[in-house]
């Protein structure tokens, strides 16, 4: 949905023309029939689609996924309860193989190489496990390579829990720390509103944001609104911390059409854009561990 912007909003969007390294995060409601369960394939091809563009364009892309787990419900046919997390890894190893395969298969028709990482956020908070996947991400992007990652669902109970909001945090994370300058999270909501639209006909979308101060947080709001994806407007108000901090801008935009992405970096009014705000004091580290202690 494009939202009604001032002249000066107008201009602060038209700067993501020149952003160079983006990372594109689509989440689990965005990837799926909600009606079936099953993988929207046209959608993950036009998605492909869109990020091979942005790579002929000459930028540097990474694309933060979701999804394992949901597909690996589907193949083995059972549904986990929520204690049962060796059944959930265990759907999230089966997932994670097939979903990367459909990436590599779609991305090579576009003659594009995709390589997989899986992160968890304590890798983040050891500085020679960050350092290391920091080196691999840049001899990757440096390679020409697009990377796909996701959280390792299949050793971090942390992640399988939703401790990170259904992969908006970690995309924040891999932002900075790919020294990324500009986030897209991709999910079942126009983008940040004044107040819940589901339950008040009267909020309004806020097209950007200069600032993330007590006000936005305050409207953020701890929900979802489907039963495959776990990330709310509070994970993704946290992801905004990270990624403007570490000199980022962020747009939050619905990803049920994902030609949305070009239209975002065409600089033209869509889904909510977070300033980059760069700290000079911004701590990765100190940011993951907050999240991992339920801080922020």
């Amino acid at each position: 949905m494009a939202a009604k912007m001032s002249d000066s909003e107008s201009a602060v969007r038209s700067q993501l023309k020149d952003r160079k390294r983006i990372v594109v995060k689509i989440g689990s409601s965005s990837l799926h029939h909600m009606e079936t369960g099953e993988l929207d394939l046209t959608k993950m091809e036009r998605l492909v689609r869109e990020l091979c563009e942005l790579k002929n364009q000459g930028r540097d892309v990474i694309l933060v996924s979701s999804g394992a787990i949901a597909v690996g419900k589907k193949t083995v046919g059972l549904v986990p309860k929520d204690n049962d997390i060796p059944l959930k890894q265990a759907c999230a190893a089966v997932g994670q193989a097939r979903l990367m395969m459909i990436y590599e298969r779609l991305f090579a028709e576009y003659n594009h190489l995709t390589a997989q990482i899986l992160l968890t956020m304590h890798t983040m908070t050891e500085d020679s496990s960050r350092t290391n996947a920091q080196n691999t991400f840049s001899k990757l992007l440096e390679l020409g390579v697009i990377p796909v990652v996701n959280e390792n669902d299949t050793v971090a109970t942390h992640e399988v829990l939703d401790t990170f909001g259904d992969n908006d945090f970690l995309a924040s994370v891999v932002t900075a720390l790919t020294g990324a300058d500009l986030l897209i999270l991709l999910s079942d909501i126009d983008g940040m509103y004044t107040d819940d639209p589901h339950e008040n006909k009267d909020a309004k979308l806020i097209p950007v944001i200069e600032e993330i101060d007590d006000r936005y947080k305050k409207m953020a709001k701890a929900t979802t609104g489907t039963g495959i994806g776990t990330g709310g407007m509070n994970a993704k108000i946290n992801a905004a911390r990270v990624a403007t901090s570490s000199g980022a801008d962020m747009v939050i935009a619905n990803g049920k059409d994902v030609s949305v992405i070009h239209k975002i970096m065409e600089g033209r009014n869509y889904g909510t854009l977070f300033v980059a705000n760069t700290d000079s004091d911004f701590s990765l580290r100190d940011f993951v561990n907050m999240r991992i202690n339920g801080d922020i």
